[in-house]
């Protein structure tokens, strides 16, 4: 018996039953080059991250990733703000607390070890209005739970010894929270799989999955865009991210929860004033809403992003406005999760388009924590697509899912359906948790 980690958009437990047996590929059909005994589907940071975890746990395994574009953390992971999060936000004791605090110290590690530049650059969390200031107790409380080390609540005159343009009442601080270029370390990744004998394969989309009619059909056969190529394995995992329910129901895997594209801007500090802010400045999250706000995020390039707004993307790869799919928009707008978001958020929901076309608007906004940044000092940045996991009551799903699919797929496969921010800083403790899912599932 096995149970998923979290619940599904309704509020279910997801849970079934499955027999496995341990083999290994190599043993009975290694004259298929396309034969596997794990097959990790995603080139995220987070595909990466779980492949390359099974391989160190299991190196007599036969392993295989496969990514649908020509190279690796080409959307989330790669156009992410880079942030390497402390664990602050997260409900005390809550599985996303307890990944993101450990995966704050296998990033740093690992990123040590392998010397991939990062930076440990700080972050301060700054109330500038009185009311903001229970709310940021409450965070400090929170942060201490979660044991986020060094956490600790300053004054108004002690901001500027930190953040010498940074005005505000309060601020908590958290020193080890950092930077990194999370496509350098999905990277990585893949070439240390690769190193110790991985299989790779790109532009390689999946398209179905199927079982073989055959007697022995103890393995699962992965249909893509190229038609002269089959991979089989014996075992799937699937991490992907903005289609993580699109691949699911390939094998039968349930139709909630829904990923809806949500589309961030940023602005870019100028070359000429990145002296304004040296480390992460982020405002008291407001919890009627969904998102953090706009924030100060330093980047490994020297840059200075600034934002982001959160709105509903027309396309879920779609990092341009003007970006567009029909069948996606539908899907999105006409499902009812979508609808009581944003009914219930429709002010906020207009004033992040409003941000998003206003330059002069957002800075403003900006101007609350650094009030000598002005609309000359900014130019338009890039954009990034975050796949929210959406409730049909409109609620964004926190929790970690899993799901094995049904039918005769479900012994052989375990999709990752939602692993929402943060995580690319908690990718390595996720991959963690995955294999040793994987490892009571598949029997490994």
């Amino acid at each position: 018996m096995w149970k998923v980690t979290g619940p599904s958009a309704a509020g279910k437990k997801l849970v079934g039953v499955g027999v496995f047996r341990s083999f290994s590929c190599s043993s009975n059909w290694n004259s298929d080059k396309h034969c596997y005994d794990v097959a990790v589907v995603g080139g995220g940071i987070v595909g990466p991250a779980v492949v390359r975890e099974v391989q160190t746990r299991y190196p007599t395994l036969k392993c295989a990733i496969l990514e649908k574009e020509s190279s690796f953390a080409q959307h989330q992971s790669g156009r992410s703000s880079g942030v390497i999060h402390a664990g602050i936000y997260y409900k005390p004791d809550s599985l996303m607390a307890k990944l993101c605090v450990s995966g704050l110290h296998k990033m740093y590690k690992f990123c040590e070890r392998h010397k991939i530049p990062h930076e440990r650059c700080g972050k301060l969390i700054v109330a500038t209005e009185r009311e903001e200031l229970p709310r940021l107790d409450e965070l400090l409380s929170r942060a201490k739970v979660n044991n986020v080390p060094d956490v600790k609540m300053i004054e108004g005159n002690e901001i500027k010894d930190i953040e010498p343009h940074c005005q505000g009442l309060r601020a908590i601080h958290s020193p080890h929270t950092g930077i990194v270029d999370y496509g350098a370390v999905a990277n990585h990744l893949v070439e240390l799989f690769r190193r110790d004998g991985g299989q790779t394969y790109t532009n390689f989309e999946v398209s179905s999955f199927s079982k073989p009619e055959a007697t022995s059909s103890e393995y699962v056969c992965i249909h893509g865009n190229d038609k002269d190529t089959v991979i089989k394995s014996k075992y799937v995992i699937t991490c992907a991210g903005l289609y993580s329910d699109k691949v699911a129901q390939m094998s039968g895997g349930d139709r909630l929860p829904k990923i809806v594209p949500f589309r961030g801007d940023y602005l870019v500090l100028k070359p000429g004033k990145r002296h304004l802010a040296r480390g992460n400045i982020y405002p008291v999250p407001d919890p009627r809403f969904p998102f953090l706000g706009f924030h100060f995020t330093p980047r490994m390039n020297g840059d200075m992003w600034l934002g982001p707004n959160a709105v509903l993307a027309f396309k879920r790869e779609g990092y341009s406005p003007f970006d567009f799919n029909a069948k996606e928009f539908i899907e999105a707008i006409t499902y009812r999760g979508v609808q009581k978001l944003v009914l219930k958020n429709f002010g906020y929901a207009a004033s992040e388009l409003y941000y998003g076309v206003n330059l002069r608007a957002t800075v403003k906004k900006l101007q609350r924590f650094i009030p000598d940044i002005t609309p000359d000092d900014v130019e338009r940045g890039p954009s990034g697509v975050r796949a929210i996991a959406l409730a049909p009551d409109g609620t964004l799903v926190s929790d970690f899912i899993y799901e094995g699919g049904t039918g005769d797929f479900s012994p052989h496969m375990l999709h990752v359906r939602n692993a929402p921010s943060p995580a690319a800083t908690s990718s390595l403790a996720i991959a963690e948790m995955v294999v040793d899912e994987a490892q009571k599932r598949f029997h490994l």
